[in-house]
């Protein structure tokens, strides 16, 4: 029996949750405003009016030695990235302040390299302890294949969160980085979670996979139980082995979006690189489906401004004030000090 999309909604609403094996071709086929509608729906259930701003610093920059395809930083292709170590301590807190007082409600440290490690581990340990006791705003690392050691001893410092992107489905995986697999991103995903770190993770689309890869990255995701989740839309950049991958329509990311709701609909979909590609910097994709987006002025967000996307936030009726009740309960739980 095939299900409309207002039927789907009130399923999902009633506790439904798609499950692997499933048909899903309905979320292909529907038409984009009345899959929206469901996803605004799904939204407006089980986030409220909340929407969940993130902030991020690039603490280490470049000379990455894993091959991912879409990765500026990699050092296995050629692009002008910027080239860096670990920022010193008053650079990151002063950033991470400026974020917290703009109101922003989490901040992270985004580290390249396959996992940070040795005097660099323990300079970010030091940086988090210090935000820790002197900041409100919620810590999130991003410091790529870490042990269960170095988690837990993040942990001890007052990170809340970890950032972990699956990247895409398993099977389109290997066709964008083979340094590392599929299941080291999952392992690494499951040791936070037991640590009890709530994780930020999802992946990019438009680079070369499938609607039904993009599906299935939703899925993957419901299955490991991720409450935030964010979306990035590929943004070629010269001298990736990408470069020359078209531009995703606009629409192609609404979509997502959409069906990312109905499949994971009590997480935080949060929107990432790619948000010039969206009506009105991503709005439209808040009302229908998206509950959270990276902000500030980084190449993920395009230049978007704290205190930009604040003023969108009131014009929609929205706001980033977690007292409102949000979704990925677990997460927004474990951030607040």
């Amino acid at each position: 029996m095939e299900y409309s999309i207002a039927e789907i909604t009130e399923k999902v609403l009633a506790g439904y949750r798609f499950k692997r094996g499933d048909d899903l071709q309905v979320f292909l086929q529907a038409p984009l405003e009345e899959l929206q509608h469901g996803a605004g729906v799904l939204q407006k259930y089980f986030c409220g009016n909340h929407i969940d701003f993130c902030t991020i610093i690039n603490g280490r920059s470049g000379r990455c030695g894993e091959d991912c395809k879409y990765c500026a930083q990699s050092a296995c292709h050629h692009t002008d990235c910027e080239e860096y170590g670990f920022l010193p301590k008053e650079e990151i807190i002063a950033n991470a302040k400026a974020n917290q007082d703009a109101g922003a409600n989490r901040f992270a440290i985004v580290t390249s390299g396959r996992a940070l490690a040795g005097d660099d581990f323990e300079r970010a340990l030091d940086v988090y302890r210090t935000m820790h006791s002197t900041l409100h705003i919620g810590l999130c690392a991003s410091h790529g294949l870490l042990s269960a050691e170095q988690l837990h001893r993040l942990h001890e410092t007052g990170v809340t969160s970890y950032h972990h992107n699956i990247e895409t489905s398993r099977r389109f995986f290997p066709q964008i980085c083979t340094t590392h697999t599929y299941d080291d991103r999952i392992r690494t995903i499951r040791l936070a979670q037991k640590e009890g770190l709530c994780v930020c993770s999802g992946g990019i689309i438009g680079m070369g996979e499938t609607w039904e890869d993009r599906l299935d990255m939703a899925i993957s995701l419901a299955e490991l139980g991720i409450q935030s989740i964010p979306i990035n839309a590929l943004m070629p950049i010269p001298g990736t082995p990408l470069e020359n991958r078209p531009q995703l329509d606009g629409k192609d990311v609404l979509r997502t979006i959409a069906f990312f709701r109905f499949i994971n609909p009590e997480a935080n979909i949060r929107l990432a690189a790619g948000r010039k590609l969206l009506p009105e910097n991503g709005a439209t994709a808040l009302l229908s489906g998206a509950s959270a987006s990276i902000t500030g002025n980084m190449l993920t967000t395009s230049g978007t401004t704290i205190a930009e996307d604040m003023v969108m936030l009131r014009r929609l009726g929205l706001t980033n004030d977690e007292s409102a009740g949000t979704c990925g309960t677990n997460c927004a739980a474990g951030c607040h000090h």
